[in-house]
């Protein structure tokens, strides 16, 4: 009887686990802050090891099947092996090694800006719609992705957005 317990108490432990989403799974538009302008499509998911990555679905700009011309050979802890400027722009991890501080707070991994090849520390933050943070309050569901290069960094606002619109950003 003690093990049926014990059982059925590990299942619900396991099965609410699994119950609570991560809100910043799914599809995301990054924006250009200056002009509002959409500049690619992203789909962040969170690997069975706990590793938060994201890539890029669609873009208006470049076309299906554009190479990371402008990013190096190599890149401390990029998880895949091989050439990245010899990478598809769509479908490359470019967003790797973030780790979970709590719901809709990840840190501690990396993000390569795909137009300058730079890579940046990221930490992105979820910001639920109507919800406060600082002087801004979100009207939408929110990443908050803060980059940053040493001691200087920056945060840039994606929208939520979904499967079907994420892939149509082709030109």
């Amino acid at each position: 009887m003690k093990k049926i317990i014990a059982l059925i108490i590990v299942l619900f432990i396991v099965t609410s686990a699994f119950a609570q989403t991560e809100p910043v799974v799914g599809f995301w538009l990054s924006v250009d802050e200056n002009t509002n302008k959409v500049t690619a499509a992203w789909r962040i998911i969170v690997l069975t090891s706990g590793e938060l990555r994201g890539s890029i679905v669609s873009t208006p700009d470049e076309p299906r099947g554009t190479l990371l011309y402008n990013c190096r050979d190599r890149y401390n802890g990029f998880p895949i092996q091989g050439s990245v400027k010899q990478m598809r722009l769509d479908g490359t991890p470019l967003i790797f090694g973030l780790t979970k501080r709590d719901t809709g707070d990840w840190r501690g991994g990396n993000i390569i800006d795909p137009e300058s090849g730079t890579m940046y520390g990221c930490r992105i933050i979820f910001h639920a719609a109507g919800s406060k943070s600082g002087n801004r309050t979100f009207q939408q569901d929110t990443l908050e992705m803060r980059g940053n290069f040493g001691p200087i960094a920056r945060s840039q606002f994606w929208r939520r957005t979904t499967e079907q619109h994420a892939g149509s950003l082709w030109p």
